[in-house]
């Protein structure tokens, strides 16, 4: 397992708190010995091909289902031991919006605040306060069931705040949503975060990750095979990118053949990029840039500017587990409210 010890939250408590934690289906295990570390007021993203185990790791977290062995401890209660007091705590979007269709959208909220113990008048009024913040006023008393798909899923993620959650589990929130939706989906998240809700986010979206995730967690067959800050795990993998640009664009042929005529080892080709007049230079050291740095000046270069540029994220998630990540679907846009 890749690890990196660096703790980019500056000391920051820790919400949720995993050792060791097994589940298996039979023969299949779905988590193999899961530690991880969840900061408090951060978003933890957990990467995976589909079947690495992260559901359920998010169903064992949330006390739907107990692992065979291991530890979980969130918001300073054991998830195994202490259910009841957990469940107080923490809210759950899963893939698919699970609101009761038959009913309305403040009906639907007013239900879950009556379940978590809220009096009536309270559970009223946040459910007012969350159909006000999710864009569903409007659309407060129609039923669920005449709802767009988008708009099923902010009730799905206000539902899931009704109880004030100190620590939120998304899992894959923005799956099948068009890309209007799932940005509105985002700045809910980020704003959660401000208001120092922890999540841990399950998605195979490497721009979700990156858009939300201060940390990530890369799970592969049940095993934890990488964890860290995104830019740690992107230098992990070790493949730089220099972006050099002449400071006179006639010069950007001479420069490409200057950097190809190196022969560095384990330089790659450079590559000509005439429409923000650059070249691109792979390396993969600092020696090597060095190295560069010096040739072009050699041979009476000037540079006008010079950029490192880390590998994207699905480059890293594809080195580390072997496989493509998903991307988002743009789905069709569902009718929205003036259309039902």
């Amino acid at each position: 397992m890749t690890r990196i010890d660096k703790n980019p939250e500056g000391g920051r408590a820790v919400a949720v708190s995993v050792r060791g934690l097994v589940k298996h289906y039979g023969e299949t295990k779905a988590l193999d010995g899961v530690d991880l570390d969840v900061h408090e007021g951060t978003v933890m993203g957990v990467l995976g091909p589909n079947g690495a185990g992260k559901t359920t790791l998010v169903r064992c977290l949330s006390t739907l289902i107990v692992p065979d062995s291991g530890t979980a401890v969130v918001a300073g209660y054991d998830a195994v031991h202490q259910p009841r007091q957990l469940r107080r705590v923490i809210g759950l979007t899963g893939q698919y919006a699970s609101v009761d269709e038959k009913i309305s959208g403040r009906e639907n909220l007013y239900m879950i605040g009556r379940l978590l113990d809220l009096s009536r008048k309270e559970a009223r009024a946040r459910a007012d306060a969350l159909l006000e913040r999710f864009s569903l006023t409007e659309a407060a008393t129609r039923p669920a069931k005449t709802y767009s798909g988008g708009m099923r899923r902010r009730l799905d993620l206000a539902a899931s705040m009704i109880g004030r959650p100190h620590v939120l589990y998304l899992d894959e929130p923005t799956t099948g949503l068009d890309p209007r939706t799932r940005n509105e989906v985002w700045d809910e998240v980020k704003s959660m975060v401000r208001d120092g809700v922890t999540v841990l986010l399950t998605t195979q979206y490497m721009e979700e990750a990156e858009q939300l995730a201060s940390e990530l967690t890369v799970i592969d067959r049940g095993k934890v095979i990488a964890n860290g800050g995104i830019d740690e795990l992107k230098a992990k993998v070790g493949g730089r990118t220099l972006r050099i640009r002449p400071a006179d664009p006639l010069e950007l042929r001479p420069l490409a053949a200057a950097l190809d005529d190196l022969g560095l080892t384990g330089l790659a080709t450079t590559t000509v990029d005439a429409d923000s007049g650059t070249v691109l230079v792979p390396i993969l050291s600092d020696e090597q840039l060095t190295a560069v740095v010096g040739a072009v000046t050699a041979r009476g270069i000037t540079i006008g500017s010079i950029v490192t540029e880390l590998p994207s994220l699905d480059e890293v998630f594809l080195s580390i587990t072997g496989q493509k990540a998903s991307a988002p679907q743009d789905v069709r846009p569902e009718l929205e409210e003036v259309a039902v």
